[in-house]
């Protein structure tokens, strides 16, 4: 099965914050030695918070509805703003405001499933 792409309507702010988790094994030694090693092929993941501001509650109902859909673990495509091509994710974290105008904030996290 295709992935969906996510394509918001109204797009988000311009300016999302990108927030690399990396994931690094490590063993620390009783003489101060410590060594690390990377976790994994893809132990650098990135993050990507959006906001969007003054939504209605019908925009913030259709961008709930989005990520609902996916349940927090099925990957669709997005390219964030000043990404050149778009990147797998998936989004288990979001959040909005209790009354309209809404705010709604998202996180996504970089997807390194086959499918595609």
């Amino acid at each position: 099965m295709a992935l969906t792409t996510f394509a918001p309507d109204p797009a988000p702010g311009p300016f999302p914050v990108i927030t690399p988790e990396i994931r690094v094994r490590r063993a620390e030694f009783g003489d101060g030695y410590t060594q690390t090693s990377a976790d994994g092929l893809n132990h650098i993941r990135q993050t990507v918070e959006l906001t969007w501001d003054a939504l209605s509650l019908i925009q913030k109902n259709q961008l709930e509805a989005f990520f609902v859909a996916r349940g927090g673990y099925q990957s669709f495509y997005y390219t964030p703003f000043g990404f050149a091509a778009p990147v797998k994710w998936t989004c288990g974290d979001w959040s909005w405001s209790g009354t309209a105008p809404f705010t709604f904030r998202a996180v996504l996290r970089e997807s390194f499933t086959a499918e595609t």
